[in-house]
């Protein structure tokens, strides 16, 4: 749901382009593409994780393989594999830089 402050944001949230988005740019299209690659998902509570997209579905439940936890950009834990709740995601950083082994 939006909140209109002027009749431009009004025009620009309930008036769509007249011609449909390309089949590759629809974004579940854009996220199967990204498939076995180091992605970081933020959630709703802004606790974000980063791993190994191994799997999406319709609903953009995802599941990362070696998933850690960040809060603050700062590593809270280390998991296997993680299921991620569509419904929870905020947004997804695709080509997220994996961090560096030392």
């Amino acid at each position: 749901m939006f909140l209109c402050i002027n009749n431009e944001i009004w025009y620009l949230a309930y008036n769509p382009r007249d011609e449909p988005m390309e089949p590759s740019k629809k974004p579940l299209n854009v996220l199967i593409k990204q498939l076995n690659s180091y992605i970081g998902i933020t959630l709703k509570n802004n606790i974000e994780y980063r791993g190994i997209m191994i799997h999406c579905d319709n609903y953009m439940n995802i599941i990362l393989d070696s998933a850690e936890e960040y809060n603050d950009d700062k590593l809270i834990a280390n998991y296997g594999k993680v299921l991620v709740r569509g419904s929870n995601i905020l947004y997804i950083t695709l080509a997220f830089p994996q961090k560096k082994e030392q």
